[in-house]
């Protein structure tokens, strides 16, 4: 270990280089029995074919299993399939600064050393060592140029190579050790330095799982450089990670009800009977996005949010289209969801209406699973570079006052998802196997209607009261439940 290094450039992050198949199709309607699908190669413990048999049933008709929210089995399964094969969310490219910053973050259950090593290069090793596996990183912060393995000693560079080993000429007598690196994930890639990783090779690269989530993304990380201010907050819900996911993916239903003190308390200024306004956009592949829509900014003098003109003024627009640009500077609400586990929310929010106005706060999100029953909820805050240190506190100190475990807003949340957890888990649930009603804006059901001729990526649907968008990450779990991973073997 050692102090904190020289600054180096952010850049780009470094790309592994990939193999993949060209179309990874997504259809509509996976079989366990037969089908497009051999089951002779399929090994799932009962329960998992159980739940997965009811939901391929259930899912087309906006019906859900109970059993999903709390199975220890099918906790497993996901771990493989959901994990094994999505790209995931890393980390920020801001928080590593300085050559030998580092983090540990997760995929799945799994822990990830996040680096800038030595060379400026920003990578993704998983944190046990070649030897025999023991975590050779023992903090969840800091600044190294080495790593070494409590148990044998066995030393790594930041880089990830095997560099030291004790008792080498005695204990292995020359042994060439040059081709022993740490594991790394088989694709790591960075957008708007938001870095994500992948274990599959055989998963498309990230452009192409993104897909049109790009297109929506641009309206604020494309506008400039943007920064985490502090580290992300981090607290324990016992609760299943799925809960999370799908509230994000946009839910302005239980906002009426449950998050009713918000306007009681004057913390939203969005008015109570206008928040189906907007639009509900399901883009593929699980991704979703839900736009909460102001008056025109042209009348009203109020664009972005609202957020000040020093900031505003500063943006870079030249590269959004007509079409993204008009729904950017409407926006009042942006939140959304890229499958399997990241969000993102971005709202004026007052954690004081009596002294402090609306700010801007835009949170980056990760629901990680801990279990088929509990999760770690993650949450960054981020604003734009050369921002006022003022401007960072501000924002920073009324996203901890709102959401965050202590907050107004987040603990309305955890009540529910504590509760549905326990109930899918229970006794009840395994014997009567009950379904969720997730029916909202389906042929008959509501007013929700798609919105024609929509300029952006996905089908669109307004107003905002459907659930089309948990319809949408729904089908996508369920389709990486039914097809195995790729199994690649690493040396």
């Amino acid at each position: 270990m050692g102090p904190r290094g020289r600054h180096v450039e952010t850049g780009r992050s470094h790309r592994v280089p990939r193999s993949h198949d060209a179309g990874h199709p997504e259809p509509s309607h996976l079989h366990l029995n037969g089908g497009p699908m051999n089951p002779e190669v399929i090994t799932l413990p009962e329960s998992v074919r159980r739940i997965l048999d009811q939901a391929q049933e259930s899912i087309p008709q906006g019906l859900l299993p109970i059993s999903v929210f709390n199975d220890p089995d099918l906790h497993k399964v996901e771990m493989e399939r959901i994990f094994g094969h999505n790209w995931v969310f890393i980390g920020h490219e801001s928080e590593i600064p300085h050559r030998g910053d580092y983090v540990l973050r997760y995929i799945g259950e799994d822990a990830f050393i996040f680096i800038r090593d030595e060379k400026g290069q920003i990578r993704v090793m998983w944190d046990s060592c070649r030897h025999r596996g023991s975590q050779i990183c023992r903090a969840e912060s800091g600044n190294a140029s080495h790593f070494r393995c409590p148990y044998h000693g066995w030393t790594y560079k930041n880089t990830g190579e095997l560099v030291g080993m004790p008792a080498y000429k005695e204990a292995y007598g020359g042994w060439d050790r040059s081709q022993i690196r740490l594991h790394e994930p088989a694709q790591v890639d960075s957008l708007y330095g938001l870095v994500f990783a992948c274990l599959d090779p055989l998963t498309p690269p990230l452009d192409e799982f993104l897909g049109g989530a790009k297109w929506y993304m641009d309206f604020y990380h494309g506008l400039g450089e943007m920064e985490v201010v502090g580290e992300p907050h981090r607290w324990s819900v016992d609760a299943n990670w799925k809960l999370g996911c799908e509230n994000f993916a946009g839910d302005e239903h239980h906002t009426l009800f449950l998050h009713r003190s918000m306007w009681e308390v004057g913390a939203i200024q969005v008015p109570r009977d206008r928040m189906s306004d907007g639009y509900h956009v399901q883009i593929g592949n699980g991704h979703t996005i839900d736009m909460g829509m102001g008056p025109d900014p042209d009348e009203s003098g109020i664009e972005y949010m609202d957020y000040p003109k020093e900031i505003t003024e500063k943006f870079k627009t030249g590269h959004l289209s007509k079409d993204q640009l008009a729904l950017a500077r409407q926006s009042v609400i942006h939140v959304g969801i890229v499958a399997p586990n990241f969000a993102q929310l971005h709202l004026p929010l007052t954690s004081d209406a009596e002294n402090i106005p609306p700010i801007p706060v835009k949170t980056l999100r990760v629901f990680q699973p801990k279990g088929p029953n509990e999760m770690e909820v993650w949450s960054w805050c981020v604003v734009w570079k050369g921002v006022s240190e003022e401007f960072k506190e501000l924002s920073h100190r009324v996203l901890m006052s709102t959401f965050s475990p202590s907050g107004i807003f987040e603990q309305d949340d955890v009540v529910p998802w504590l509760s549905i957890t326990k109930a899918a888990g229970s006794g009840f649930a395994r014997l009567k196997q009950p379904l969720l009603n997730y029916q909202m804006g389906m042929e008959g059901v509501g007013v929700s209607k798609p919105v024609p001729d929509w300029a952006g990526p996905g089908t669109a649907y307004s107003p905002r009261f459907e659930e089309g968008n948990q319809r949408s990450f729904w089908s996508k779990w369920l389709r990486d439940m039914l097809v195995e991973p790729s199994k690649v073997s690493t040396p």
